[in-house]
């Protein structure tokens, strides 16, 4: 398994989570390629080496001009949906943004589809987490883990006028991980990094038994006494070395259900995509004949115990139902990683899954497959074929 740990030596902000990723080895080419795409104003992402306390690292910065864009949450998840971004990428996005919206509905006691980005909605906040988000699945990242957070102290000034250290959206965020100021009258923690942490910490402390394939450090832009940056380390679990990975655990889930029979298929369809960006680990649409012989659906969600309150206003909020049951289940899953092959076509990400340390499954990335064989006039067929037979052959030789 795969996986990050976060080490915030000195908070955390997009920008820094940004270049430690790509320290860490993410594709920058594929990184700069997707935000390119992205249907944003104009932009400059630059990429920059420098010293933090004789520490070597990656300084990210977003230059773009001021076009006066206020962007709602309905907006940016709009946007997201339409962009050309890998799945795995655009869910992680859709992820974090759903994060933040949450944190500032109850900050501000607004619905969710209310709420208005400012600093957030810029465009480099946006190029931030997109940029994230990409990063993460260019380095197969399954799972990650965060030390403790430093926050820092006192008022800072935002466009809501002064407002405390850390901010009350960050409060929200973080709420149950561990926090601690460290003493420094300044804004260790961004919004913006904060959702991150939210969307995709499963648990926070030491630095859990791990093989450590790199390591990438993102500067911040303080003056402190200490080295301000992010270091991110990314590698196996510990006794998953040369592909040998052993079964997976059997974990505690919940699935949530409702049947409606009022729901159109589209409307069912729309659901399903809102539940997975709120951070469903899968949902699906069933169909059923209730009382009376009328025809209806059962949408259905697996997730965590900690998402299910959350998944489940989704589902009063987007079906129109009076009810919603939750089951307690247990789950087992392949041990998973990613694969990126070169084909004749260019480049393709294929998911490995395996079992007793034997790859079983071995499947290419459709969206990747289908973009390179719209630009190459092939069928995506062949390109399937070949991604899999090269991640094969690798997978072979390991």
């Amino acid at each position: 398994m795969r996986i990050a740990y976060f080490d915030c030596i000195a908070g955390i902000s997009g920008d820094m989570a940004l270049a430690a990723l790509l320290d860490a080895g993410a594709d920058l080419g594929l990184v700069r390629g997707r935000l390119a795409a992205l249907p944003v104003e104009p932009f400059d992402l630059s990429v920059a080496e420098v010293d933090v306390s004789g520490i070597r690292a990656l300084r990210v910065s977003v230059k773009a001009g001021s076009a006066g864009v206020i962007r709602t949450y309905a907006s940016i998840r709009s946007m997201l949906d339409a962009a050309d971004l890998p799945e795995d990428a655009r869910r992680i996005a859709q992820r974090i943004f759903r994060r933040l919206a949450e944190a500032e509905a109850r900050v501000h006691r607004k619905e969710v589809d209310l709420v208005t980005f400012h600093e957030v909605g810029a465009v480099d906040s946006i190029v931030d987490i997109v940029g994230t988000s990409l990063a993460l699945t260019s380095l197969g990242v399954e799972r990650v883990f965060a030390s403790a957070v430093p926050t820092g102290l006192g008022m800072t000034r935002t466009e809501h006028g002064a407002m405390p250290i850390p901010a009350p959206a960050v409060v929200e965020l973080l709420r149950g991980a561990p926090l601690y100021s460290r003493g420094v009258p300044v804004e260790l923690v961004t919004p913006t990094g904060a959702a991150i942490l939210s969307a995709l910490v499963e648990g926070y402390g030491e630095l859990p038994r791990i093989r450590i394939d790199s390591v990438g450090y993102g500067a911040g832009t303080h003056r402190l006494d200490f080295p301000d940056v992010l270091r991110v380390l990314v590698g196996e679990t510990e006794g998953a070395a040369g592909g040998a990975r052993p079964a997976p655990p059997e974990t505690e889930e919940v699935v949530l259900e409702t049947n409606v029979d009022d729901l159109s298929p589209e409307l069912a369809a729309y659901a399903v995509e809102r539940l997975l960006a709120a951070g469903a680990q899968d949902a699906w649409v069933t169909p059923i004949v209730m009382k009376k012989g009328r025809p209806a659906v059962t949408i259905s969600v697996l997730c965590s115990p900690e998402r299910a309150d959350a998944l489940a206003r989704v589902l009063f909020r987007e079906t129109g139902t009076l009810g919603v049951r939750a089951v307690p289940v247990s789950k087992r899953a392949l041990e998973r990683t990613e694969l990126r092959v070169e084909t004749r076509h260019g480049r393709v990400g294929v998911k490995v899954g395996f079992l007793e340390g034997r790859p079983v499954v071995v499947a290419p990335e459709y969206e990747d497959c289908a973009r390179l064989a719209r630009e190459a006039g092939v069928p995506a067929r062949e390109l399937y074929e070949e991604a899999a037979r090269l991640a094969r052959e690798r997978l072979g030789e390991a």
